[in-house]
């Protein structure tokens, strides 16, 4: 039987270069963003490559779900990266209880720094710190025990301690050889969004060097920074350290 992750992280974050590590595993195959069709769907944002997007993942959130649990999948793992804000309030997570699942984290003023270069306006339904911590609770109660928790610095800090220490907590072999590094370039797995998003990924053949980062906010970004670091800490201080 397949064993499925859930990595359930916000955007600008390293969630694909974290997803490009698992699908260079020989036993792992990757599922880029699903509900990011549905999402747009129902919010009617305009997101750029949004036709795209449209057109190459299904609008319905029942259909999605029923892909992502139902299908067959001939690889031993599926690895499904998952963007918090793409999920609305309300649903009904019972489908994800049989996934194991872990939660990305970034510094807030990290993403806010990161989003506004690619995109014109932010706020906190669009980066998803506020929804991530929400949905670590529910996803909590429904599988009777916290999800892992990693923080994209220490990943970047001793990226072969943090994934080791994840796949422990997964329950899971670390694949050293095939994790840490990767070829460059564009995946066939890689969302419709692609060509808008992946440009430094693409790039990679590995995790980045850590480089601390202080970025220089001002008025309504850093507002809502501050805002966003009492979810941010609630996951923080239950993050795996290697």
């Amino acid at each position: 039987m397949t064993i499925r992750i859930a990595m359930w992280s916000g955007p600008r974050n390293i969630s694909t270069a974290m997803m490009r590590a698992w699908e260079n595993r020989p036993d792992c195959e990757v599922v880029d963003e699903p509900f990011y069709a549905a999402y747009l769907a129902a919010t009617g944002l305009d997101h750029p490559m949004r036709t795209d997007i449209l057109a190459a993942q299904s609008n319905d959130y029942n259909t999605v779900i029923e892909q992502l649990t139902g299908a067959n999948v001939a690889s031993e793992l599926q690895y499904q990266k998952h963007m918090t804000h793409h999920i609305p309030r309300g649903m009904d997570m019972q489908w994800c209880k049989p996934l194991r699942h872990c939660f990305l984290i970034r510094d807030p003023a990290e993403i806010i720094a990161s989003y506004v270069q690619k995109m014109p306006g932010v706020d906190e339904d669009a980066i998803g710190i506020t929804r991530q911590a929400e949905l670590f609770n529910e996803i909590t109660d429904i599988c009777e025990q916290a999800p892992a928790v990693i923080d994209s610095n220490d990943v970047l800090r001793n990226p072969e301690g943090a994934l080791s220490v994840l796949c422990e907590q997964l329950g899971l072999p670390f694949n050293a050889r095939h994790m840490l590094q990767w070829p460059a370039g564009r995946r066939d797995s890689d969302g419709a969004w692609a060509p808008h998003w992946y440009h430094n990924v693409e790039q990679s053949t590995g995790f980045g060097p850590y480089r601390p980062s202080q970025p220089a906010l001002q008025g309504a970004h850093a507002d809502l920074a501050q805002a966003m670091q009492a979810p941010y800490q609630h996951m923080w201080q239950r993050r795996i350290q290697a």
